[in-house]
């Protein structure tokens, strides 16, 4: 069962969303500490906000990226973090 941690960011800006965007292009996946399948940032230009979806094979997966990422400084986020939630992937298309 695959797992998503969806974590909501306030603060969010233009610039900070095209840096991410450069530091991101530059690697070839995620660190060795977040065994992540995939990684999605949605970004709301208008309100600053974007939500980061990550994307595990399993709960323990989940559990190692979690740690990881929470303990994340805060200048390596998109803004300020201001919700974490987990949730089971229950439908997923790709194309």
């Amino acid at each position: 069962m695959a797992l998503a941690r969806v974590v909501s960011f306030d603060g969010v800006t233009k610039e900070r969303i095209d840096e991410l965007r450069r530091q991101m292009s530059q690697e070839s996946g995620p660190p060795d500490d977040i065994p992540a399948t995939e990684l999605m940032i949605l970004y709301d230009a208008d309100a600053e906000k974007s939500l980061a979806i990550v994307l595990f094979e399993n709960e323990d997966d989940y559990k190692r990226g979690d740690a990881a990422l929470s303990a994340m400084p805060s200048g390596d986020t998109p803004g300020s973090r201001s919700g974490v939630a987990k949730y089971e992937v229950a439908i997923q298309m790709k194309r």
